[in-house]
């Protein structure tokens, strides 16, 4: 993310960046699942069958959102996590789209859409964080010998 003056995974200060903004720094499958509150299709993102322990981070902003120790194998095609690394890491809203009823989770940091939270994952909380590829980017964990 070299053109983006805004990713830092260090930094949690909410940003206001306008979508005009975002539109001339992000890659634009990017900006239409992030500030356009696209979607992915499903069995297709680059992390959705990942197994390989490390942290996610909002490809946007840079904000940590989730470990790997969170995620879990679901039959919904996208990378799915049962909880998020900490408490304002994201941010739910109502979505009445499409005709159905879900709550659209966003970061915390930079407003943008990541996917949607359902009540059908594994304990300890049964969600199910259904997340978008493109929104994220991955650090896998280092081993020292």
């Amino acid at each position: 993310m070299s053109n983006n003056p805004y990713y830092n995974r260090n930094e949690v200060t909410h940003l206001n960046v306008s979508n005009a903004e975002w539109k001339k720094i992000l890659p634009a499958d990017v900006y239409k699942i992030a500030r356009e509150r696209g979607t992915e299709w499903a069995f297709s993102g680059k992390y959705w069958r990942t197994e390989t322990h490390g942290d996610y981070y909002c490809a946007v902003c840079g904000n940590h959102l989730f470990k790997s120790d969170a995620k879990f194998m679901s039959s919904c095609g996208w990378p799915s996590f049962f909880e998020s690394i900490r408490k304002d890491s994201v941010r739910y809203i109502p979505d009445h789209t499409h005709g159905m009823t879900r709550v659209e989770v966003v970061c915390g940091r930079c407003d943008s859409h990541l996917g949607h939270i359902f009540d059908d994952g594994p304990a300890p909380t049964h969600q199910r964080f259904c997340m978008n590829s493109l929104v994220l980017d991955f650090e896998p964990e280092t081993t020292t010998a």
